[in-house]
């Protein structure tokens, strides 16, 4: 990890080609994505999509390991969230690539094959996991969110290959489960051994670098009322209403750190970068009586720097607050429980060689300088970023509709997408015959 800085160029000659062989593999790289797409790779039924990458690793001459996300062997880690449930065949899988003789940087190239809930199937305009091309973009849940990602560094390798050529550095190939809750995929790679000198993840911002991200947590509130007869509902403490009481506490506390003058300096041009989500809801027991029970489902945001601890005090102390000034909540309880997300949020170098280079590859294959992002979601490069302490970003295609219904990915976006990737490799990690 001792290499000098990469060369912001390799022979001109030699990067067209690439860049015309990427081209090139369009149909080839389409077609890649349609299979991803058709692996239903929902929370826990990952293991038939993992089957396939293991698979096509392996014919690609490359060492792969593939182990399971095990909560007990990662619950003492750094960064670790709690786990939301446990399944059969949760595995990684990692594909590994050693040259013959190591000039160059090493790279990790990183992936969620996890997708998320498709929601109401009807609502979509084919089934969500039978891809269809039209306009030049690809529907399907996990086209964009982020197969297409997967597909874009596979290719480049793939083509890297084709010429003849190699990466002159260790490169690891990531597929990993978990990222839309907890992120313990990524964290069990880094429990696994697997460093490098930078990390890319080519989540869908739509040819953008990343360079911060917040926090996310998830939490639960349940809410006890007092039961009672509706005849007689002014006795009783309503459950449902003194939980929604206690939401618009919580949205005003995010409002507060919304406000310009709280924003993070990362995030003093976003407008309300913390969001807050109530994502589900249950609660009651007869339409005729005052319910007793309602649990609430959040998601909030926090900025980096913030830990996950304090931002978990701050909504306990917000919720507590309410209970005593609020007349709304007079006799209401509540306990609050965190499973999911408790990530961080961090603040990347934009001037570190990784970002340099992998800006010169955009320029170069796209022929504009690149924007950089401030995300208000989270994604796996903070636990490279704070747990592994590599330098890790995220640069991946253009994509609509992510986590919504007829979510779509560019074709032609994720193409670009790839030869910037293949350009990055070849720049980062340096060339040798293969």
């Amino acid at each position: 990890m001792n290499a000098p800085d990469p060369p912001t160029s390799l022979d001109p000659g030699l990067e067209s080609e690439i860049l015309a062989a990427v081209q090139a593999s369009a149909a080839d790289l389409t077609s890649l994505l349609s299979t991803l797409v058709r692996f239903p790779s929902l929370l826990g039924e990952e293991a038939s999509a993992q089957d396939f990458l293991e698979g096509l690793f392996q014919g690609m001459g490359l060492k792969t390991l593939r182990f399971a996300v095990h909560d007990e062997e990662l619950a003492h880690l750094p960064g670790y969230s709690p786990a939301v449930g446990r399944w059969q065949r949760h595995d990684n899988v990692v594909a590994t690539h050693r040259p013959r003789s190591a000039q160059g940087r090493s790279l990790i190239l990183n992936g969620h094959i996890d997708v998320v809930p498709v929601g109401a199937a009807q609502l979509w305009s084919a089934p969500p996991f039978e891809p269809v091309v039209r306009d030049g973009r690809l529907y399907g849940r996990g086209a964009g969110d982020m197969k297409a990602g997967i597909a874009a560094y596979i290719t480049a390798f793939r083509i890297l290959q084709q010429l003849g050529y190699q990466p002159a550095a260790p490169l690891f190939m990531q597929s990993v489960v978990e990222e839309e809750c907890t992120g313990n995929g990524a964290l069990a790679c880094l429990h696994h051994g697997f460093r490098a000198d930078a990390a890319i993840i080519p989540e869908p911002f739509g040819h953008s670098i990343l360079d911060a991200q917040v926090g996310v947590m998830w939490l639960a509130v349940e809410v006890l009322g007092r039961p009672a007869h509706v005849l007689d509902a002014a006795r009783g403490v309503n459950a449902i209403e003194a939980a929604f009481a206690l939401f618009e506490a919580l949205k005003g506390l995010v409002a507060q750190w919304n406000e310009p003058a709280n924003r993070h300096a990362a995030f003093a041009h976003v407008d309300d970068p913390i969001k807050l989500n109530l994502g589900k809801i249950q609660g009651g027991e007869w339409a005729s009586s005052v319910p007793t029970r309602c649990v609430m489902e959040l998601r909030i945001g926090s900025y980096p720097g913030v830990s996950a601890a304090s931002t978990r005090a701050a909504v306990e102390a917000c919720l507590k607050r309410a209970t005593q000034t609020s007349p709304r909540l007079a006799g209401a309880r509540f306990q609050v429980s965190y499973a999911g997300f408790q990530a961080e949020g961090f603040v990347a170098d934009r001037h570190a060689p990784m970002m340099r280079t992998l800006a010169a590859a955009h320029t170069r294959a796209i022929g504009t300088q690149p924007e950089w992002y401030a995300s208000t979601a989270t994604t796996d490069a903070r636990t490279f970023h704070l747990y592994g302490t590599i330098p890790a970003t995220c640069y991946g295609p253009e994509a609509t509709n992510i986590h919504g219904i007829d979510e779509s990915v560019s074709l032609a976006s994720t193409l670009a997408v790839t030869q910037v990737l293949a350009l990055f490799m070849a720049r980062w990690c340096g060339l040798e015959k293969g």
